[in-house]
């Protein structure tokens, strides 16, 4: 991925654009630290579509007997 400051690529947009469409992303910087990154849409879809975790664990193909049985045992007193 390539760095670049802003003022070159504000004179180069069309060329970040064309190389982010495809698959080259570029780092923009602002007096040396990085501030932005250029991607391709299809690129910015799929980051901005990812499932939530409890999603993702939801769609676990699992069965009733993959998962290990629940401790009924009562919780033990402590003293404080």
């Amino acid at each position: 991925m390539r760095e670049i400051q802003l003022k070159d690529a504000k004179a180069s947009l069309s060329s970040l654009v064309d190389d982010a469409t495809r698959g080259e992303p570029s780092i923009i910087t602002r007096h040396g630290k990085p501030e932005a990154v250029v991607v391709g849409f299809e690129e910015w879809e799929r980051l901005t579509h990812v499932p939530s975790f409890g999603r993702l664990l939801m769609s676990a193909p699992l069965s009733a007997g993959d998962l290990p049985g629940r401790n009924r045992k009562p919780i033990r007193r402590a003293k404080l």
